[in-house]
Order: structure tokens, then sequence, then C-alpha cells
């Protein structure tokens, strides 16, 4: 007597894969949700905006090599440009500052004075290269 031998069917269900794909983009969709861009904010003007700053407005700064902020020549600590730059704010709301950074400045040392800014409050922000 002769058996006779089914053949195996594949088994082509594809509901399963697509529940897992599902799932995948849910998974994604959940966890892009809690990505936290912790970078800093500033408004910057509008591209037809014309705002007018007087040279009597500005506050320059400068950071040379060593990461050391200069204001009139002169060195100053954190501390003492945070007080500045806040009674100048005080006086003249419309103050804009400047800062122009050397190329072998720490970086840490700009983040540090562009938080500062934030910190302040101060609506016009500036900061440029230093040429060498």
């Amino acid at each position: 007597m002769v058996i006779k031998r089914q053949k195996k069917k594949r088994f082509e269900d594809n509901s399963v894969l697509s529940d897992l794909a599902f799932l995948l983009i849910i998974y994604f969709i959940v966890i892009a949700g809690f990505n936290v861009n912790k970078g800093f904010l500033m408004n910057l003007p509008a591209k037809d905006s014309t705002r007018i700053v007087l040279k009597d407005n500005i506050l320059r700064y400068e950071l040379d090599e060593a990461g050391t902020i200069v204001s009139n020549g002169n060195p100053v600590d954190i501390k003492t440009a945070e007080q500045t730059i806040r009674s100048a704010a005080t006086r003249n709301p419309n103050l804009a500052l400047v800062l122009t950074v050397s190329h072998a400045s720490p970086w840490q040392s700009v983040v540090s004075f562009v938080e500062l800014a934030q910190k302040l409050k101060v609506e016009s922000f500036s900061f440029k290269m230093a040429v060498e």
C-alpha cells in the first residue's frame, strides 16, 4: 500500500509582518516625540524688517583666543559683563549686543556668552568672526 504524502504548504499570511511594521512605526513616532532639542531660541528679524539701530545703542564685546571676554580693550569676567549688559538694557530697551569671536576662541566661551544674552533677554544680538 502506497501512502500519499501531502506537500507542505507555505505559510503566506503576511498579516504578522504588517502588524510588526505597524508597531514599529508607532514606536518610532512615540520615540520621536521625546527627542527634545535643547538649543537656544532667538528671534530673528523678519525678512522685510527695517529696524534701525543707533550707534549709541550698540554694546560691543570680543572673545579672544583664550576665551576671555574683552570690553573696550579691557578683559572682564562673565559676571561683570552680565552686570554691564543688564544695566545697559534697563537704561536702553533698544540695546544691540555685538560679539566678535576670535577663530581660536573655545566654543564653550561662545555658547556661555550666547546663553548670557538669552538669559538677559537681549532683543538684538549679533556675533561675527574676527578678521585676522
